[in-house]
């Protein structure tokens, strides 16, 4: 049987591969301290996993975590680009350290391949777009930077120690499970969660910066293709959908099946914050034969509808 470990499988996204896997009949393994994550995510399917309660910058907890695993999918990370300018230091032990002490143990512990979640943040504010992977990094946070230095180390394993290593750039990825609660955390369960409770949205900046959404179902697609792919070690992919929409667009789709009872308060720009992304999927394509399937109003509905159900749960309603 296939063991495949999931780091951070406690979060948004590995919670969702988390599921996945276990569908297709691996036997699967979750390494996560809960700093993010939660346990709710894996309520549902915990007596079907190993779960190993532990921290990346652990070499004990990784050891442990990928003895014997064929695959190894790593998520777990610090995740916020804005947070990342106030303690860059935390950013760089976590994403950095503790991804090159996994990489050292799943090399030591003969494990297959490797697919690291990295993100469209190496990019910054670069100029030419749609971001193509050979686009030059130009990253404008810690954060950025943690994970322009993931991926060297991930081609570096890849070419001198024979150990693929997959890295999957990642742009703003959304769907059920995904926290509204940070003050950093995404645009999309915020705006869901304001207008479900009733409260004004507020937007930072002008409203026109750009993104390119992707869900989150189409992510694990996505990084399960990579692990099966033999020509994905020590290849940047861009996760997408090619199509780029501003916050104010965003806000109209929202106010199809949500009420927009007030209108969007505007607060200064936050440093690290990016102001327009859309990727190229063309490689992930080629090479992966991945092309997300969930456009972004149907998406949109989905995670909305999720959220006004655990709401409702939540309240005892």
């Amino acid at each position: 049987m296939t063991v495949s470990l999931v780091t951070g499988g406690a979060g948004f996204i590995g919670s969702h591969l988390v599921n996945a896997l276990l569908e297709r009949g691996d036997q699967v393994r979750v390494l996560d301290n809960f700093s993010t994550g939660s346990r709710e995510n894996l309520a549902a399917v915990l007596d079907a996993l190993t779960l190993i309660e532990g921290d990346l910058r652990d070499p004990a907890a990784v050891q442990q975590a990928v003895e014997g695993a064929d695959y190894v999918f790593h998520l777990a990370a610090y995740v916020s680009a804005p947070k990342s300018m106030l303690e860059p230091q935390v950013c760089f032990d976590i994403n950095v350290a503790g991804t090159l002490q996994l990489f050292e143990a799943a090399r030591r512990a003969g494990v297959r391949q490797v697919v690291i979640a990295s993100s469209a943040a190496v990019y910054g504010d670069a100029p030419d777009l749609p971001l193509q992977e050979s686009t030059p990094a130009r990253p404008l946070s810690p954060y950025g930077t943690s994970k322009q230095v993931d991926e060297a180390y991930a081609s570096l394993y890849t070419l001198a120690f024979g150990l693929p290593v997959a890295s999957l750039r990642f742009f703003n990825v959304f769907g059920p499970r995904q926290s509204p609660q940070s003050d950093y955390a995404a645009v999309i369960p915020i705006f869901i969660r304001r207008l479900l409770d009733g409260q004004p949205l507020t937007i930072y900046g002008d409203g026109l910066q750009k993104r390119d959404f992707v869900y989150v179902g189409d992510v694990v697609r996505a990084l399960m293709l990579a692990a099966g792919s033999p020509q994905a070690g020590g290849q940047v992919f861009n996760v997408c959908s090619g199509r780029e929409v501003t916050l104010l667009e965003l806000i109209e789709i929202l106010g199809e099946f949500l009420p927009l009872e007030q209108e969007p308060q505007f607060a200064a720009p936050r440093p690290g914050d990016i102001y327009r992304s859309l990727g190229s999927p063309e490689k992930a394509a080629q090479v992966l034969g991945f092309r997300p399937q969930v456009g972004l109003q149907e998406g949109l509905r989905q995670t909305a509808a999720w959220m006004g159900q655990y709401q409702t749960e939540k309240r005892g309603i």
